[in-house]
């Protein structure tokens, strides 16, 4: 139950995005989160994200929770926090304030930007059943289009899929609390896709994350995003051990 929780996040702090390069006014969308195994389709979580215009900024924030019957065995409770540029949707902060189980964690991102390079001043604070267990600072740094795990949702949504192949691949940094890492988009054609008795036409996109040496570091996971000009994903989906975890779009 631990890595279904673990994954469910994973799979929610990748894609749950709603919006699209250009000025754009507050929002808010909401996606259940299901796990299914065989003949078990049960609902494990709820995620929101909301989006604030506040000056030339956004401001994001992500709220995950497990359902109740999953917190007997892992709660989840999340909550990640981003400011970015309004043109540019370049990042400027990021938060995440993490209550898994025993574990409560706290990391920071604050961006800096010299020419094409990008800096990255990290903060990880983390506690095990109250006890300090972390409390760090480091430096990241990178080259060209970077972002963190609120800000990709926006980078993905302008990428000009309507002008792609299946096999296209985009390549772009991203920053956590702890280390960074290697973001591939990989664009495999165009499909139908059904939720809630409602039927899309979709960019079907895979997202790969590699860290140091390409090494792999969380399975891949997948996204549907509408082919009209709104963009909306409505489908995403991660594999687990055992089953897998949904994301699917609450209309």
């Amino acid at each position: 139950m631990k890595k279904l929780a673990v994954a469910l996040l994973c799979v929610l702090t990748v894609l749950v995005a709603h919006a699209s390069h250009g000025r754009f006014g507050s929002e808010s969308i909401s996606y259940r989160v299901m796990y299914k195994w065989g003949l078990i389709n049960k609902q494990a979580g709820t995620a929101t994200l909301t989006l604030r215009p506040e000056g030339n900024m956004y401001r994001a924030c992500l709220t995950a929770a497990s359902e109740h019957w999953a917190d007997k065995f892992f709660m989840v409770r999340d909550t990640l926090n981003g400011t970015m540029n309004q043109l540019t949707l370049a990042p400027v902060f990021y938060e995440k304030i993490a209550h898994e189980g025993n574990d409560d964690k706290h990391d920071t991102v604050r961006f800096s930007y010299s020419g094409n390079s990008v800096k990255g001043e990290c903060t990880r604070v983390e506690y095990h059943k109250g006890e300090l267990r972390k409390d760090e600072k480091r430096i990241l740094e990178a080259t060209g289009t970077t972002v963190d795990m609120l800000t990709s949702f926006y980078y993905m949504r302008a990428l000009p899929f309507e002008n792609w192949k299946p096999g296209h691949k985009e390549v772009i940094s991203i920053f956590s609390g702890k280390q960074k890492e290697t973001l591939t988009f990989w664009y495999r054609g165009i499909e139908p896709v059904v939720v809630d008795d409602t039927r899309y036409q979709c960019y079907h996109i895979t997202f790969v994350f590699t860290g140091a040496g390409g090494k792999t570091t969380s399975d891949n996971m997948d996204a549907w995003i509408t082919t009209s000009s709104a963009r909306i994903p409505v489908l995403l989906e991660g594999k687990l051990p055992v089953g897998k975890v949904k994301c699917e779009i609450i209309r």
